[in-house]
């Protein structure tokens, strides 16, 4: 399986249109199988331990057939990173057109936080908000946000800690999506869930794959969203097909992050606020990096694969 991975592997850097985690490239692994081409992305910052899932997933999208898909479009949200600037929101929301929903990153200043929901409300009035705080509030800091920032779809990780969660549900009648509670998690499987979230958020890589996603919202028999890790045209696709695959969908998916990408390897067109599931073929020119951060990944995906056995 390593000489599959590392005689097709390309490595890509993708400029952002903004700051986004911090980040302004998205440095992303390519590797070809006869499933077609897969993608290998953890963030830098993550361990060979936490990247082995990520690698797992672009193994088994490398190399097995999709599942049955129920679907061949995908309804998506759009995604506002912390950004205060009206002409700046304007933009990133013309990135995801037809979209009715939009999810707004907050949790660092409440004040700020709160004029953002406010400009995005002011030029999306139609559209349902979201708000994404990965997990950096206390218990009493999200009752007195969501008091404040009117009606909402859901909040996706608000506190880190399952007892902080289930004392939030308890105090709070607004959705609660567990996102990093069970992607972050040694054994996701074995998170005592009940009475701490709603809904819980699928990213593909971090969970290890289709097989193990189904897996998981199987045993948690909770409500699910799929969503992306900023991947590029070809990550974005797999979660895509994660999204298709399941026979109940009731939320828009978090899968139009590639508008937040400068460039990318193929288009991730939105139509009227959906995105295609499609064979992505991609071009890779301009975009490949350095042989010193070439290396760097070869190495990351050596010590990786050597986890997985």
């Amino acid at each position: 399986m390593l000489d599959l991975i590392l005689d097709s592997l390309r490595v890509i850097s993708l400029p952002t249109k903004t700051n986004f985690r911090g980040i302004n490239h998205r440095e992303v692994a390519l590797f070809q199988g006869p499933q077609g081409w897969a993608e290998f992305s953890p963030f830098l910052e993550y361990s060979d331990e936490e990247s082995a899932r990520w690698l797992a997933c672009a193994i088994e999208a490398a190399t097995q057939e999709s599942p049955k898909l129920y679907r061949t479009s995908i309804g998506v949200n759009a995604t506002m990173p912390a950004l205060n600037d009206e002409s700046e929101v304007t933009r990133i929301l013309a990135g995801f057109p037809g979209c009715t929903t939009v999810k707004i990153k907050v949790g660092t200043n409440d004040e700020e936080d709160l004029a953002r929901i406010a400009i995005v409300r002011k030029l999306s009035p139609q559209s349902r908000i979201r708000i994404d705080v990965n997990g950096l509030w206390s218990v009493d800091r999200a009752v007195k946000f969501l008091d404040l920032c009117g009606e909402i779809e859901y909040v996706e990780q608000p506190c880190a800690t399952v007892v902080e969660l289930r004392e939030l549900k308890s105090r709070v009648d607004v959705k609660i999506v567990g996102d990093e509670i069970l992607r972050k998690s040694e054994n996701p499987f074995e998170v005592d869930l009940h009475g701490a979230i709603d809904i819980l958020m699928l990213k593909v890589q971090p969970l290890g794959g289709i097989r193990n996603a189904h897996a998981l919202a199987a045993h948690h028999k909770l409500p699910v969203v799929v969503s992306s890790a900023l991947e590029s045209a070809v990550g974005i696709n797999y979660g895509l097909t994660l999204a298709a695959s399941f026979e109940e969908l009731s939320y828009d998916c978090g899968l139009a992050t590639g508008s937040l990408l400068a460039k990318n390897v193929a288009d991730s067109e939105i139509a009227d606020g959906k995105m295609q599931i499609k064979r992505v073929e991609p071009s890779f020119n301009g975009l490949e990096v350095s042989a010193d951060r070439f290396d760097w990944w070869k190495n990351r995906i050596m010590r990786t694969a050597a986890l997985l056995g």
